[in-house]
């Protein structure tokens, strides 16, 4: 029985198809302004992935910034639910939880039956997501992907003074000027935002254990300095940032089964 999530978030839209709760096909594309398009656009791939038609799914939930565009899903359910159903799926043992996505990001707080009992957004600031590891990343003209492992070779950590994106980027700017070294200012960046999650992450009750998802959670500089803040081991699923789609897809199949 397959069954399938779509996340259609501000950045970038996902599609997850499930077969016995295991991924069988999954793609990520960027969102772009036209999110019934790329709802369309994502879930063919995933489709083509796994060599089915959409006759083929029996059940599709949409979520996500987005969730409203999708033309062919069953049913919309919230990002912060579907987060909740995969982590608990995943990682039993795990009590919160931060999602870094693209334009904010949001912590919540899993009680004993798997279920969210507190949950804060961000405010829609690039300095407290990973907008601003976009941004820093073209700042230094490298690429996205490496700029985890590039911070790890820090040997003297820039201490930014704001959490501001706008400021960090300025300040990143005049401190290539100085000749600062791009290792140093990643692991400036990354440190600040680990802050900004570490005090989201407070504010529901930090209680271990302690899982990272969502896009920025890819960045295994962004995940250590969150390490460190919070000084707790973080927990990292293989794909986080499918964690929402795939939750989806996992509520598609619990739909079914109340049925």
């Amino acid at each position: 029985m397959y069954l399938s999530g779509v996340d259609i978030g501000t950045a970038s839209s996902k599609a997850v198809i499930i077969d016995d709760h295991k991924i069988v096909s999954s793609c990520v594309i960027p969102s772009g302004g036209n999110y019934r398009l790329s709802a369309e656009n994502v879930m063919e791939q995933a489709l083509t992935g796994a060599k089915l038609s959409m006759d083929d799914i029996r059940h599709i939930v949409a979520t996500g910034y987005g969730a409203a565009k999708v033309p062919f899903s069953s049913r919309e359910v919230s990002d912060i639910t579907c987060d909740g159903r995969a982590v608990s799926f995943l990682f039993p043992s795990v009590r919160t939880v931060v999602d870094v996505g693209a334009l904010f990001s949001k912590a919540f707080r899993l009680d004993q039956s798997k279920t969210v009992a507190k949950f804060l957004y961000s405010g829609k600031c690039a300095g407290g997501c990973s907008k601003i590891l976009q941004v820093i990343a073209r700042v230094l003209q490298v690429d996205l992907e490496d700029i985890g492992q590039l911070s790890l070779k820090s040997q003297n950590r820039v201490e930014f003074n704001a959490g501001c994106a706008v400021f960090m980027e300025t300040e990143a700017v005049s401190r290539v000027a100085e000749g600062t070294s791009k290792e140093d200012l990643l692991a400036g960046v990354h440190r600040a935002l680990a802050a900004q999650i570490h005090s989201l992450a407070e504010r529901v009750g930090i209680e271990e254990d302690y899982a990272l998802i969502g896009g920025g959670a890819k960045d295994i500089g962004l995940v250590k300095a969150v390490e460190e803040v919070a000084g707790l081991k973080i927990t990292v699923p293989e794909k986080p940032q499918l964690m929402t789609a795939f939750g989806a897809a996992l509520i598609a199949g619990d739909s079914i089964l109340k049925k």
